[in-house]
C-alpha cells in the first residue's frame, strides 16, 4: 500500500499534536482522496477537540487550508484569528490528547474500535494515539504512561 496518507496524530506542527493530521484529513477530503471511513468524523472528535483548543472555527479552517499554504502559515493564521496557547497550555493538551483512551471515558471506544480492527490481543495498545498508528500501519510508541 506504500505509506499511509495521513501522518501519525503524534506528529507536531508548531509544537502541537494532531494539527498536522487534521490538515492532511481536510486536503485529502478537498482532493476527493480522503478514504470514505475518515469522513463521517471530518470536525468532530480529535479534530474538533483541536479546533476548540486553538479557537477557531472547523468551517473557517477548511476554507483557509483550500486556499493553499504551509502547515507552519495555516497554524499562524489558526495563532491569529483563534486563541495563542501558551507553551505550558500546549504540553497540557499534547499530554491530554497523548493519553486518552488509557484508564480514562474514552477506554471503552479504545477497546471496542481493537476489537473492531482485530487488534484486541494487542496488549501494547493502550491509547488512541497508539491505536490509530497500529491501524494504519505504523510502528506505535512505547507507553510513558
Amino acid at each position: 500500500m506504500g505509506e499511509f496518507p495521513l501522518r501519525s496524530p503524534s506528529a507536531k506542527v508548531g509544537g502541537i499534536f494532531h494539527f498536522g493530521r487534521m490538515l492532511d484529513k481536510i486536503r485529502l477530503h478537498a482532493e476527493g482522496r480522503l478514504l470514505a471511513e475518515y469522513q463521517a468524523n471530518l470536525g468532530k472528535g480529535f479534530d474538533g477537540s483541536c479546533v476548540k483548543f486553538l479557537g477557531v472555527d472547523y468551517g473557517e479552517l477548511v476554507e483557509r487550508v483550500k486556499n493553499g499554504g504551509s502547515d507552519e502559515e495555516t497554524l499562524s493564521w489558526c495563532l491569529e484569528r483563534g486563541c495563542r496557547p501558551s507553551e505550558r497550555e500546549i504540553q497540557v493538551w499534547n499530554e491530554f490528547m497523548r493519553k486518552l483512551g488509557w484508564n480514562d471515558d474514552v477506554s471503552e471506544t479504545l477497546k471496542r474500535r481493537k476489537k473492531e480492527g482485530g487488534l484486541e490481543d494487542r496488549s501494547d495498545i493502550e491509547t488512541m494515539f497508539q491505536f490509530i498508528d497500529a491501524d494504519e500501519g505504523r510502528e506505535i510508541a512505547t507507553s510513558n504512561l
